[in-house]
């Protein structure tokens, strides 16, 4: 899932079950099943059951 007005750059992998915060640029693949964030956008935390 990606929040509004995110910005993602060409090429970048979003893996699966992964929550990108609204707002983040996204410079970098960003693995499965975590929440990034930010400018530059990173991993915040892992996403568990």
């Amino acid at each position: 899932m990606v929040g509004g007005a995110a910005l993602t750059l060409p090429g970048i992998r979003i893996g699966s079950r992964t929550v990108i915060g609204a707002g983040s640029v996204v410079t970098r693949d960003v693995p499965d099943e975590v929440f990034a964030a930010g400018n530059p956008c990173r991993v915040i935390r892992d996403i568990t059951e």
